[in-house]
């Protein structure tokens, strides 16, 4: 008898919370860890057209770090679509206006460009700072050192 390959049903996925402290942590490192469990890459019923990932709490966004010179060297850009319509920030205003913004867009940098991607990016929460409103999940801390 031949044995087959089995995939995950989206219904029957079951989904954890994870908490994750960016204090200190590096910004790059942070993304490709919480990417990961957001697509599922780390279950055994990994399946790449269903959405098999667990949600993510970024605790602390504000404290993210760069190495090197990137903190002065890093700017985010978005054109509104007019002429002249470019608008530059460095890392250090991104991060003074809106920290949680700076952690969302390098970890959706990482998902996948689809429709799958965006759903799965829906399960991304991040906070500036050490309180959520997610305690009622029992969300589970996770060492990004490990």
């Amino acid at each position: 008898m031949k044995k087959s390959t089995q995939y995950a049903n989206p219904g029957e996925v079951e989904r954890k919370w994870v908490l994750i402290d960016a204090e200190g942590a590096t910004l790059g490192r942070l993304a490709t860890r919480a990417a990961m469990i957001l697509r599922g890459k780390d279950k055994p019923q990994y399946t790449p057209h269903t959405d098999t990932g667990d949600f993510v709490v970024v605790i602390n966004a504000s404290k993210v770090q760069l190495t090197g010179n990137k903190a002065a060297q890093k700017f985010y850009w978005r054109h509104s679509g007019y002429l002249g319509g470019l608008k530059t920030e460095s890392f250090a205003e991104a991060m003074e206006k809106h920290p949680e913004r700076v952690v969302e867009h390098a970890v959706k940098g990482m998902l996948p460009k689809t429709s799958l991607g965006r759903k799965q990016a829906t399960k991304l929460k991040v906070y500036a700072g050490p309180e959520h409103p997610h305690t009622a999940q029992n969300p589970v801390k996770i060492d990004l050192e490990a």
